[in-house]
């Protein structure tokens, strides 16, 4: 197989949020590419698709994520979520769109809810504030008390109430969270404490609630208080954003279609609420599910899938590519399957789970790519940098270290207290593995990740040198006492739960920070790429930390993009990022 060139792994048409309107027949969605967006309305099968491109732009979702737009109550116009940071409202037929709200640009709204009446809209702000908007004067109320921290994924009840998850820090949504409901005039205010975290709230036309839940464990899709499948694999992701959407029940209010992540691979299943028997409908990473009519609209995407926007007919359960993101194709070969690992840790007591896409010919390279977050999981979704590597000759290897998603609630709650400790020991141990099966080789090994994934990158290379020849992280997090202080504010608490609390756990801080033993990288090539505008791991951590290393004798090399955030975006950067990691890697461990 031929080397993948990296302009063939950006720059890719992104689609996001599909939904359909209640009977079905017209199905909208978002579209992002070179810098604008636009909606892309299709009514019936076979019809020409139109597309909106309104003014001010659509700020879209990104990922399976939500949040950024909905149908108002007829489905003659959409509520959407626009760049200066206000709702607007965009009439299906193309004219121009109005103003629905005042709070930008200094603010940001999200999850827009059309009421059942058809006047209101609700929303939040800054995922910290509940708002209601009359759509006849513009007025906007605030709902929530203030009481909690943050705010999210509001819905507006049949008979008036308004419900949204929330939670107070140091928590993390994913770690403890509360449903709270008031009228839609301010009164009657009560909250739903479930045993450990709920998202999703919604409400079907008869009354009862569908949400997702861990009560037991597992986030499982549960009607009012019980689960609708009662099962070890998660139905959701960790709420990161809005308008997640894992599941979508059925005209007649008899089924749910669900999402299950099975150790990172998706299958959609679809259930009966009264029995609880499930039927497995297909393969694939699904999100964002709608069901109108006989039509379930989804995002699927897979290794060997580029992201799509498909349709299920439920009479048959037959599936229609109604569209697909990335504009090139992609050969078989190109693409494979990964293949599930599982590594025995803690003397064989644990295990630590892992996927492993491996290159078309038998070689010692290997990449241990680890994903961000950390409370988070890559899935097998399309990702064409794996397949750039993969065509180079490198088997990658992408561990779920304990604190990971999509293995239950024990497994992703291990890490508390415990980062930066935990997760460095269950890297190691994945790497020692992989050598030991032959799938690389120490000197021949690489040590990636961006974010969260390149602090774990570097805990596990100063711990155990001997098995990487080179390590290459994107915006690391390398001064954990320096985040809680200069990170964005859903993130600023978040090492509290991962660490332990200021000051009293300094010391741990300070021992579990590459900055802060920049002695142990002398050996190892390390190679820095940060943008100089990321809110969330500020670029002064790499520059410091680059300084210290060069300073105890290390080789290191930082390059800093201009204007770049938390990842990188400009399609210029992006190619320069490609070229960078492969001469890197070639130099130091090729």
């Amino acid at each position: 197989m031929p080397p993948i060139p990296a302009e063939r792994c950006i720059g890719s048409r992104d689609l996001s949020e599909p939904r359909l309107s209640r009977d079905g027949s017209v199905l909208v969605y978002g579209e992002a590419i070179a810098g604008e967006t636009a909606f892309v309305v299709r009514r019936g099968s076979g019809s020409v698709p139109a597309r909106i491109v309104p003014t001010p732009a659509l700020r879209t979702a990104r990922g399976l994520g939500g949040g950024s737009w909905c149908f108002t109550a007829d489905e003659e116009a959409l509520i959407y979520v626009a760049a200066d940071g206000n709702l607007w409202l965009q009439p299906l037929d193309g004219v121009a769109a109005c103003a629905v709200t005042e709070h930008g640009p200094d603010r940001g709204v999200a999850a827009p809810c059309a009421a059942p009446d058809g006047e209101h809209v609700v929303y939040v702000v800054d995922l910290a504030e509940v708002y209601v908007v009359d759509l006849a004067t513009r007025a906007s109320v605030r709902l929530d008390d203030g009481r909690a921290d943050f705010c999210i994924d509001p819905q507006v009840t049949l008979d008036g109430w308004v419900e949204w998850v929330e939670w107070d820090v140091p928590d993390m949504a994913w770690d403890r969270s509360r449903l709270h409901r008031v009228r839609l005039d301010g009164s009657g205010r009560s909250t739903l404490e479930p045993s450990h975290t709920v998202q999703q709230p919604r409400t079907m036309p008869d009354g009862r609630r569908l949400s997702v839940r861990d009560d037991h464990g597992w986030w499982n899709v549960f009607v009012g208080d019980a689960p609708v499948v009662d099962e070890p694999f998660e139905h959701a992701g960790p709420t990161w954003g809005p308008g997640q959407r894992t599941f979508a029940w059925s005209p007649d209010l008899r089924s749910v279609a669900f999402t299950r992540n099975e150790a990172g691979f998706g299958r959609l299943c679809m259930a009966d609420i009264g029995s609880g028997v499930v039927r497995e409908i297909a393969r694939g990473v699904h999100g964002q599910l709608s069901w109108g009519g006989s039509r379930v609209a989804a995002l699927r995407t897979g290794a060997r899938t580029p992201t799509q926007v498909v349709a299920y007919d439920t009479t048959t359960w037959e599936r229609t590519v109604i569209d697909v993101g990335p504009a090139g194709a992609w050969r078989d070969d190109e693409l494979v399957e990964p293949e599930a690992v599982e590594v025995p840790v803690d003397d064989a007591t644990a295990v630590v789970h892992a996927r492993l896409y491996r290159a078309d010919t038998s070689t010692e390279r290997l990449i241990v790519w680890m994903h961000g977050g950390p409370t988070d999981q890559w899935a097998v979704t399309f990702m064409p940098r794996i397949a750039f590597w993969r065509s180079r000759g490198w088997n990658v290897l992408v561990p779920d270290h304990r604190g990971s998603t999509g293995h239950g609630r024990s497994y992703m709650q291990a890490l508390r207290g415990r980062w930066g400790e935990l997760d460095v020991a269950d890297i190691v141990a994945v790497a020692r593995w992989a050598h030991e099966q032959g799938w690389g080789s120490p000197a021949h090994s690489a040590a990636m990740g961006g974010s969260a994934g390149g602090f774990t990158a570097l805990g596990a290379v100063a711990s155990a040198p001997e098995l990487f020849a080179a390590a290459a992280v994107a915006y690391p997090v390398t001064d954990l006492a320096d985040l809680p202080e200069r990170s964005h504010r859903f993130e600023r608490h978040y090492t509290v739960g991962l660490v332990g609390p200021l000051p009293a756990r300094l010391a741990t801080y300070l021992e579990r920070s590459p900055a802060h033993f920049p002695h142990r990288f002398v050996g190892t090539p390390l190679l820095l790429l940060h943008g100089d505008s990321d809110p969330v791991v500020p670029v002064e951590q790499s520059r410091v930390f680059a300084e210290r290393v060069r300073a105890a004798g290390g080789d290191v090399e930082l390059h800093v993009y201009e204007g770049e955030g938390h990842g990188f975006r400009d399609a210029t950067h992006q190619l320069d990022e490609y070229a960078r990691l492969e001469d890197f890697l070639t130099r130091n461990a090729g």
